[in-house]
Order: structure tokens, then C-alpha cells, then sequence
């Protein structure tokens, strides 16, 4: 920051502080402010808000001496103004500011005239404010504004993270921190949201949230057996369910001894089933993943008032349980990977192999949450898509996405049941549907 104001001083032949005002407003572009400076330096200091717009400017209209805030009649040396000469006396400048950064503001400290612009440089505020406390919350809001208005500059959403994030690719968009390993937009500062653009994840943030009553019953972790009406918990981040007490049509094979006992072969069927929609888990194969997709009624445009309402209300509890359902399974599977971290130390400390044996055990579940998440921030984008081709198209990535991410889980949950060869190619396939989908619906 230190280089930029360097670079602007000998041309503006403004203090330092005004030049980091300039800066900001022009979002440390250094060549762009030089190039301004050079086409109409009075402009940009207008636009930086720094010198009054001499074509708009009210000039104060209170006698001589008096300050235009409390009316008193006041010293001279005991009157100040920016640029605008828009007069006040110290006391009430320094209420003013004092009160301003109090409430968190920073940069934006600006004159008391009704109207005016004009923004106060750092060392017009400092000798106001009354104590230590005070200068050094104004210290922090400074920094804080400088950075998040350089253009390749953020800090670190993290809780209780102080550091600030530097980019050198002026389009990064996903970014994490070396320290507290944060993952999060560069440029909304929201955890990242892939494929969904930073307005419409504001919108759906912001519509969850509004509609949190709505949609409470959906945050139960249970459901009912589609065939024996018990209460099923999820405790897995795999939609592909099993029932505990029926199994969900269970099928056993005996045979039956000369003796008449039976023997059991242990050969068994399960009709296994979806946890978001219930049905039959052999009609969720990618080509044919129907889960993903809303069914829109194209005649509801012709129904009435309250109808529309409620296919709006239908159409957003669809979207928000499939994206409440992925997040909570984050979570599960969260739980997984450290489980799968604990037998793999255990196997290394039996002398069952090495860390490297073990370690796709541990990429398969990296693997998983990256492609899930990725999976949850396309329901965003799919609900306030229009209907057409393009929503076809993206439906039927999402759904092959989705099964696959599906067939992952089942198998990192189930990872001694399935040879490396099997996991592992498992895990491309889901890779490459995550990488597909991203490049022909991400950033367009």
C-alpha cells in the first residue's frame, strides 16, 4: 500500500491521507488513477470525494464565527472544514466523528454539511478523538476498508482470523486461508459457491433465512420407512437407505436339512431405498436421476392468485430440503472421515500397512466433500434458473452428478467391502461429472 500512495504523491501533490482516500475510491488501480490525473485531475479529485464538485457546491450560508452545527459563536482558530469550507467548531466535529466510529465506520467519516460528499482524511480525525480507545477502533477501520477496497486484497471470513488474503490472479475467485484453512469467495466473502454467482447466493442466503419457519419441519434428521412406517434417523451422508428393523424388502435364502432344521446360506436381497424422495433405489441409476429435477407445472400461469403461491412455496421447499439435505450430510461425512483417519492409524500401528497403503482411503473421503459441496451450491442455481434447454442441460449434469456422488458415499462408507481399483474409479467418474458441470455452467 506503502508503493501506491509513493506513486500518486508527486502527481496529485495531496497529503498522504487524502492520497489512500483517492486510492480507495479508485480501488488501488495505481495506473488508473495516473491515467486520470493525466486526462482531468480535477474530476477524479471530485469523483475520490476529496474536493467539492464545483458546479453543485453550496457554500455555507451561517455568519462569520458561528458554527453551522450548534449555532454558538466560536474562536476562528476554533473552527474547522474540509475542502468544501463548510465550517464547525471542534467540539462538534469531534461528537461527529467519535460517534461515527463508534458505530463501526471508518473511511466514510464525512462532513457534517447537509449534502456534502466530501470524506475526512485520517489526519483531520485523529487529533479530534478524545482517547486512546477510540483511535485505536478507528485504526482498525481503516485498515479494514483499505483492504477491502483494494482490488486484490480480502480478509479472511474466518472466525477470529486476522489474516488478509493477497491475490496475484485478478479473477480467483476460490481462495483459502494458510492459516485457519478457510475456503471462501474472494470476491462476496461467502463460503464458496460454485456454480451459483455472488447476487443470486445472496438472494437464496438471504430467502432461507426469511423463510427459516417455513421450513422447519424439514430440518428433522428423520424420515418413516416407505414400507414399515418406523422412524429412520440419517446418520450417514449417503441418500441411499437401508431400513434397520425391515430392511426394506429383506430377502433371506435357506434351505432345509434331512432333519428338518434350516440352514441359512446368508445370501440376502435389499430393496433398498432414496432418502429424499422414498422410492426404489434401482430407479436412481445417473441416467435417470430424477431427485434433482422439479417437475414445474407449465398451466399454473393461468390458476389463481393463491394457487401460484402455493406452486412458489412447492417449488422453493423442493430446492431448500435437497440443499439442507446435502449440508447436513457434510456433516455426517465429516464424521466419517474422521473415522476412517482413526482406522487407518489403527491398521498402521498393527503393522497392517503404511500410511500411503491407506492413504485413498482418505482421498476418496476428501474427494466426497469436495464434490457434495460443489452438488449443494448447484440447487441455488437451479432454482432461479428459467425454464428451457439450458435448464434441461444443467438439470442433467446435476443429476448425474448426483448419482455418482451418491454411489461414492455408499462405497467410502462401505470402503471394506470394495476393492482400491473399484473406490478409485469411483472417485473419477464423480470428479469429472463435479469438473464437467463447472465448466460449462460456472461463471457464465
Amino acid at each position: 500500500m506503502l508503493t501506491a500512495i509513493s506513486c500518486i504523491l508527486p502527481m496529485a501533490l495531496v497529503s498522504h491521507s487524502v492520497a489512500k482516500l483517492i486510492l480507495v475510491n479508485f480501488h488501488w488501480q495505481v495506473s488508473e488513477i495516473l491515467d486520470r490525473f493525466k486526462s482531468n485531475s480535477a474530476q477524479l479529485l471530485v469523483e475520490a470525494r476529496v474536493q467539492p464538485n464545483p458546479s453543485k457546491h453550496v457554500p455555507t450560508s451561517h455568519p462569520p464565527h458561528h458554527c453551522a452545527v450548534c449555532m454558538q459563536f466560536v474562536r476562528k482558530e476554533n473552527l474547522l472544514s474540509l475542502a468544501c469550507q463548510h465550517q464547525f467548531c471542534r467540539s462538534c466535529w469531534e461528537q461527529h466523528c467519535s460517534v461515527l466510529i463508534k458505530d463501526g465506520v471508518g473511511v466514510g467519516v464525512s462532513c457534517m454539511a447537509q449534502d456534502c460528499p466530501l470524506r475526512t482524511p485520517e489526519d483531520f480525525v485523529f487529533p479530534l478523538l478524545p482517547n486512546e480507545e477510540l483511535r485505536e477502533k478507528y485504526r482498525r477501520y481503516l485498515f479494514r476498508d483499505y483492504v477491502e477496497s483494494h482490488y486484490q486484497l480480502q480478509l479472511c471470513p474466518g472466525a477470529d482470523c486476522p489474516m488478509v488474503i493477497r491475490v496475484q490472479e485478478p479473477r480467483a475467485r476460490r481462495v483459502q486461508c494458510n492459516r485457519c484453512n478457510e475456503v471462501f469467495c474472494f470476491k462476496c466473502r461467502q463460503m464458496y459457491h460454485a456454480p451459483t454467482d455472488c447476487a443470486t447466493i445472496r438472494k437464496w442466503l438471504t430467502k432461507c433465512a426469511d423463510d427459516s419457519e417455513t421450513a422447519n419441519y424439514i430440518s428433522a434428521h428423520t424420515k418413516d420407512c416407505p414400507k414399515c412406517n418406523i422412524c429412520i434417523e440419517k446418520n450417514g451422508g449417503c441418500n441411499h437407505m437401508q431400513c434397520s428393523k425391515c430392511k426394506h424388502g429383506e430377502f433371506q435364502a435357506w434351505c432345509v436339512r434331512p432333519s428338518g432344521t434350516f440352514l441359512w446360506l446368508g445370501l440376502r436381497y435389499y430393496l433398498n431405498f432414496c432418502w429424499m424422495c422414498l422410492g426404489d433405489w434401482k430407479t436412481h441409476g445417473s441416467e435417470y436421476y430424477e431427485c434433482s429435477r422439479y417437475k414445474e407445472n407449465p398451466d399454473i400461469v393461468n390458476q389463481s392468485q393463491q394457487a401460484q403461491a402455493r406452486e412458489a412455496l412447492k417449488k422453493y421447499l423442493f430446492y431448500f430440503e435437497r440443499w439442507e439435505n446435502h449440508n447436513k450430510s457434510l456433516q455426517l461425512e465429516a464424521q466419517t472421515y474422521q473415522r476412517i483417519h482413526e482406522k487407518i492409524q489403527e491398521r498402521v500401528m498393527n503393522n497392517l500397512g503404511t500410511w500411503i497403503d491407506w492413504q485413498y482411503l482418505q482421498n476418496a473421503a476428501k474427494l466426497l466433500a469436495k464434490c457434495r459441496y460443489t452438488l449443494q451450491y448447484t440447487y441455488p442455481y437451479a432454482y432461479y434458473m428459467e425454464s428451457g434447454p439450458r435448464k434441461k442441460l444443467f438439470e442433467y449434469q446435476q443429476a448425474q452428478l448426483e448419482a455418482e456422488i451418491e454411489n461414492l458415499s455408499w462405497k467410502v462408507e462401505r470402503a471394506d467391502s470394495y476393492d482400491r481399483g473399484d473406490l478409485e474409479n469411483q472417485m473419477h467418474i464423480a470428479e469429472q461429472r463435479r469438473r464437467t458441470l463447472l465448466k460449462d455452467f460456472h461463471d457464465t
